[in-house]
């Protein structure tokens, strides 16, 4: 049977200017890289990710959030309690070219009470950093975001950082690496000079040196200086010599980069650096280049992957207002996962089925916006005012797909929010609505509670914060917090709601997207009821470190 293929105006046929379209798909499929940079508070995520934009030209000066005197802040960190606090507390997207290709970084928070925060970030890329203090090595919260890695199947590449201050030894950290997390370490380079004394880097696949040079600040990119092994040997002496029989003993045991063990999530390949000063940096964005997957296909709900070359699709992952106070805008962040994004193409929404315009499309770097015309699998496109969007739902052309949601995790704080001025009411209701789509916090109400005093429910007290600072900030709406006595959650079901609510230390709540929630006083309120009622449904949530 053959096919007859339609001519295009210009003498084309359909066939080959579809297959023209594929082709050119690939390519920008392949030369995209999205990652994000995951840690513990105060590993020095922020001032890695400001390195990164450095070295790939997109500023000329990095700034930290407690830098010297006229530095500026992060690009990355763009509210005010960041720049005060020196902490992340909202992911961001940064995306640049760098080496013909395009590289999406999503920063994440490092506090563990934006945990959900940060495990949305992870559902939208293909890659991670994990950056270690040199001086603490692995953190509770790194483990717990490695774990989260693991179970999404993201490989991971290590970056030990702060080598240019005191710490622990090279192969203290990497047995330490090995023993708590499983993963093998596998050095790409290896630090020469103690911790507190970064000399440089050797390179191990071909034993030179790579001689870093301090910047007044670490503000501008650090001069590097390429010398074979000979010359190596007689500029750094012992130190050259300590780092040669290190790297040795790591090819002796097997530690050497696999890319088939890395892409497993077997191993990790690991590069010495200090953000601080920019040694190192470069070495990161090489090897994301050169060993971080491209963009892959995604499993829909269905269970049937959605490939990079099918029509267009994309999951919003991220809803954030406030970046801008001169616009006043909402951006819902989506990771295109299939086809070619177009600005003002008509998708449809997969949670409603209803039609969506997509106009105003920008890509971001920080708080600047640039309007994209166009985008492929891997970018990070911010829509804007796109109210009905929220994490976790799937935008569609063509051929039908929806992903599946992003779970929201398991609170375990719980807070009144009022509005201290009646007359505010409006405006106090329209950024709680705003703050909810947004995932900030969630939202629970009651028949008893009513509307104007919503109980908020966080995974950590430090989302509080920025919601009062938020409501004031951007909505100027003054608010006070009452904390509620409960700190654990179960999902039950409309069947259980009576009985609960006749419990002592038990109060039964709705969320915004209908789950209905009990929350109880403590585990051993939870645990008595279980026992007396064991008909009654208490399903647990998804918790912070699943």
């Amino acid at each position: 049977m053959t096919t007859e293929l339609s001519s295009s105006a210009d003498g084309s046929s359909t066939g080959e200017h579809s297959t023209s379209r594929k082709s050119t798909l690939a390519a920008e499929v392949a030369r995209r890289r999205t990652f994000a940079v995951i840690s513990h508070p105060d590993a020095g995520k922020s001032t890695l990710t400001e390195a990164l934009a450095l070295h790939a030209r997109m500023i000329s000066e990095a700034g930290a959030v407690h830098g010297k005197s006229g530095r500026k802040s992060t690009v990355s960190d763009w509210m005010e309690m960041e720049k005060a606090r020196g902490i992340s507390v909202s992911s961001t997207a940064l995306q640049f070219n760098y080496q013909d290709h395009v590289v999406n970084l999503v920063d994440t928070p490092g506090h563990s009470d934006f945990s959900e925060d940060t495990y949305r970030v992870l559902t939208a890329v293909d890659a991670a950093v994990m950056l270690i203090d040199a001086g603490k090595g692995l953190e509770p919260q790194t483990l717990k975001l490695f774990q989260v890695c693991r179970h999404r199947g993201i490989p991971v590449i290590t970056v030990i950082n702060k080598w240019d201050r005191p710490g622990r030894s090279p192969l203290e950290l990497l047995d330490e690496i090995e023993e708590r997390i499983g993963l093998i370490p596998t050095p790409l380079y290896w630090p020469v000079g103690i911790a507190g004394d970064f000399r440089g880097l050797l390179k191990r696949d071909d034993n030179s040196f790579i001689r870093f040079t301090r910047t007044a600040g670490g503000a501008t990119m650090a001069p590097e200086e390429f010398l074979d092994a000979e010359a190596a040997e007689a500029r750094e002496g012992e130190a050259w010599t300590v780092a040669v029989e290190e790297s040795e003993l790591l090819h002796e045991t097997g530690a050497d980069h696999d890319q088939e063990m890395y892409l497993a999530g077997q191993t990790s390949p690991v590069i010495f650096s200090s953000a601080m000063l920019n040694f190192g940096v470069h070495q990161i964005l090489d090897a994301l280049l050169e060993l971080a997957p491209a963009p892959h296909a995604r499993d829909a709900i269905s269970g049937t992957p959605r490939e990079v070359l099918d029509p267009f699709s994309a999951v919003v992952f991220k809803v954030q207002a406030g970046m801008d106070t001169a616009h006043r805008d909402r951006l819902a962040f989506m990771r295109i996962v299939s086809g070619t994004f177009e600005r003002g193409m008509v998708v449809t929404h997969a949670q409603t089925g209803k039609p969506f315009a997509t106009k105003y499309a920008l890509t971001v770097f920080g708080r600047d916006r640039t309007t994209v015309e166009d985008a492929y699998p891997g970018d990070i496109v911010g829509l804007v005012n796109a109210n009905a969007l929220a994490p976790g739902h799937t935008l569609f052309s063509e051929k039908k797909v929806e992903f599946p949601p992003i779970p929201s995790f398991a609170p375990e704080h719980f807070a009144i929010l009022r509005a201290r001025s009646a007359g505010k009411y409006k405006q106090f209701r329209r950024a709680i609505d705003q703050l909810d789509s947004e995932g900030v916090v969630q939202v629970l109400r009651n028949d008893i509670r009513g509307d104007a005093s919503p109980v908020l429910a966080a995974v950590g007290p430090m989302q509080f914060e920025v919601i009062t600072a938020r409501m004031q900030g951007e909505f100027n709406v003054e608010t006070t917090l009452d904390n509620l006595g409960y700190s654990v959650a179960r999902a039950t079901d409309a069947e259980s709601t009576d009985e609960l609510n006749r419990q002592r230390g038990v109060e039964v709540f709705t969320r915004t997207d209908g789950a209905i929630l009990a929350l109880f006083s403590d585990k051993w309120r939870l645990q008595y009821i279980e026992k007396e009622f064991p008909k009654l449904t208490l399903e647990p949530l998804v918790a912070a470190s699943d």
